[in-house]
């Protein structure tokens, strides 16, 4: 997205309402249905009750945590939980903990989010009066529907989402304006709804209320949308969001008051159990019902298609942050940060398939939701404490007033959302692999660390020059190339020293060493060049972004171009019949991959978390691809893991007879 995107204008809150606010812009479809099913008896007090529920819970969560305060823990322009975790990870180690967690349980909503939206969307049919014997929630044609327009929402994933973007904006404008007005005429009926605003009734709801905590757990339904919306702060700026929610939460607002009215209004004792209020306050409904449902449909579609584009988002921040193995990812169009990754499309893809299949209506979808989202949102409450304290330093009575109130919130809609957990045995697996992946990958990656020896490089200098001007060993390649870790310019691994000179010697004309700096701002691409022994030893310094991929065949080459363009080097064939016709010289990178040596002896948590984590290896890319080198340019090298060597054999020697 362009820069000017971001900053405040009509063009900016366009876009942003079509980006940001899809997910909790369709919660009315299945919010105030499920209210009214959770409570039993319908009478006035559940319905002022829930409002007032709502209302407080868009303003405390919504608007008062993350538009007022989350908001500023942008990095860069970038938002999300592993931005939030690169600002703060200097001020404790354990801080990757919660970040991974909540990353884990905001990729698991990826799998509820778009068939809880489409099918409640579709199940609108229902309310047409010609199709209502056709569109019955949980038949086959609606699984069918939702199924077939889940597949295609993954299948054009792969082209991108340049072309319909674009209508995103207005899409959901007018879906605003929509829920807005069909609101706005229940309330001028029975404007005495208003006073649900009260917090007197909420709170008179939760304790006297006999299933309050399973009201509590359908309130905040509402506000799902919230933890994603911080996630893609990058795509439209602090300003465009906080603006934009003036009128997306005035619109949420008066659709949900209407929805109270038209309630309030029915006949005393009305069985309501099937009954979404969202669709009976649209007025005529042979007429406007089809196109409501239109609507109702493509602004589910916008919602789901933002919470896949923030997976695909996350996925890669935790793959350049060393939280995830390195897979396949593509870049579907030139729109910055707009990728495609194939494994999690289809995961997901799948996920949302089964969803559909095992729970069948929206209306046995919304109970088995928001689980993963508390707890998601208390890890995003943790690293924000640091963030205020540390970054920000605000005063410790101010952070701590603002964490007793988000923790006071959020764990009690935890609480709420606890007992759910029996009904979404379905997502655990899910979940708990999704954490397990990630922090067994960073587990293992510190223990690989430990092992890293470094020495000094130009120590290593006379013997690079001895070994480059030996004619008796055949040469390896012109120009032999090095991934490195050290980040001491005057460091290289010994492992490396030893992959040049043990086994058959790799004789080169110039020995290329490249590292990689991944930085805490999101798009840095930059790089520096230090010719340590000119022409012979040279060490390339990329520093990029968390959100830029590693790509290092394209950016090794246009730093060749650079210094080729500056006279700092020729790349001509040293080879006399190739150098004559100015043909350019060779290059080879060499990629050094470990494997666990059997050679080992550790204790039991570092052996399964090695063992799991060369386990997961096996299905990930391989550096070489993951790094984008082509493979007739690299050769890889296997080199054993040696943690802690296998001691105190004893081996007798005895006399041949």
């Amino acid at each position: 997205m362009q820069s000017h995107i971001k900053q405040l204008s009509f063009a900016g809150a366009l876009i942003t309402l079509g980006i940001i606010f899809g997910d909790i812009g369709t919660s009315p479809l299945y919010v105030f249905q499920t209210l009214l099913f959770e409570g039993g008896k319908v009478n006035t007090a559940l319905v002022l009750g829930s409002i007032s529920c709502i209302f407080w819970t868009l303003t405390l969560q919504t608007t008062f945590k993350y538009i007022v305060i989350t908001l500023q823990a942008d990095n860069h322009g970038e938002g999300g939980i592993f931005s939030l975790y690169a600002l703060v990870r200097r001020y404790g180690k354990w801080l990757a903990i919660p970040a991974i967690i909540g990353a884990g349980t905001l990729l698991a909503d990826g799998i509820i989010t778009p068939p809880i939206s489409v099918t409640s969307a579709i199940e609108g049919l229902n309310n047409v009066p010609a199709l209502s014997a056709i569109f019955v929630p949980g038949n086959g044609l609606i699984l069918g529907i939702v199924i077939g327009i889940m597949i295609l929402l993954f299948f054009f994933q792969q082209f991108g989402t340049k072309v319909v973007g674009s209508a995103f904006g207005p899409v959901m404008l007018l879906w605003f304006l929509m829920i807005g007005v069909l609101g706005a005429i229940q309330f001028a009926h029975n404007p005495g709804i208003i006073r649900a605003f009260n917090p007197y009734y909420g709170i008179h709801l939760l304790v006297v209320h006999p299933r309050a905590i399973y009201l509590l757990g359908a309130v905040f339904l509402c506000t799902t949308g919230a933890e994603a919306l911080y996630s893609d702060l990058g795509h439209c700026g602090r300003k465009n969001i906080q603006v934009s929610w003036i009128f997306v939460k005035a619109t949420l607002l008066l659709n949900y008051l209407g929805q109270g009215a038209w309630v309030l209004m029915q006949p005393a004792g009305k069985d309501f159990t099937g009954i979404n209020p969202f669709y009976q306050i649209v007025p005529n409904p042979h007429l406007l019902m089809i196109p409501c449902v239109a609507l109702a449909t493509m602004a589910t579609i916008i919602a789901s298609q933002a919470l896949i584009s923030g997976s695909f988002t996350l996925i890669s921040e935790a793959v350049s942050m060393n939280f995830w193995p390195r897979i396949t990812i593509k870049y579907p169009s030139n729109i910055r940060g707009q990728i495609y990754i194939p494994s999690i499309n289809w995961i997901l893809c799948f996920g949302c398939i089964a969803v559909s299949l095992y729970f069948r209506t929206s209306e046995a979808m919304t109970a088995a939701y928001g689980f993963s989202i508390t707890i998601a949102m208390l890890m995003t409450t943790i690293l924000m404490y640091y963030f205020m304290r540390y970054v920000k330093h605000w005063p410790v009575w101010l952070v701590t007033i603002i964490l007793c109130v988000f923790l006071t919130v959020e764990f009690s809609f935890f609480v709420a959302n606890a007992i759910k957990l029996l009904k979404r045995l379905f997502f655990v697996f899910f979940e708990m692999g999704l954490i397990f992946t990630m922090y067994i990958w960073f587990k293992a990656r510190k223990i690989n660390n430990r092992f890293l020896h470094f020495i000094d490089l130009k120590d290593q200098i006379p013997l690079l020059n001895a070994l480059s001007a030996d004619q008796s060993v055949s040469k390896y390649s012109t120009h032999l190339i090095y991934l490195t870790k050290a980040n001491n310019a005057k460091q290289i691994e010994e492992k490396v020293m030893y992959s040049i000179m043990s086994r058959k010697p790799k004789r080169a004309d110039t020995y290329w060493f490249i590292h990689i700096e991944t930085t805490e701002e999101p798009y840095t691409m930059e790089y520096t060049v230090d010719q340590i022994e000119p022409g012979k030893v040279i060490r390339v310094e990329f520093r990029l972004g968390f959100r830029i991929q590693p790509r290092v065949n394209v950016l090794y080459r246009k730093v060749i171009e650079d210094m080729v363009a500056r006279n700092e080097i020729d790349i001509t064939s040293k080879y006399e019949s190739l150098h004559q016709y100015k043909i350019n010289a060779d290059f080879r990178f060499v990629i050094m991959e470990k494997f666990l040596s059997y050679n080992n002896s550790f204790s039991v948590k570092e052996g399964f978390i090695l063992n799991s984590y060369f386990a997961i290896k096996k299905l990930a890319q391989t550096e070489a691809k993951a790094f984008g080198l082509d493979t007739s340019e690299t050769y890889v090298e296997k080199i054993p893991l040696v943690v802690k060597p296998v001691g105190n054999i004893v081996l007798k020697r005895v006399e041949m007879v």
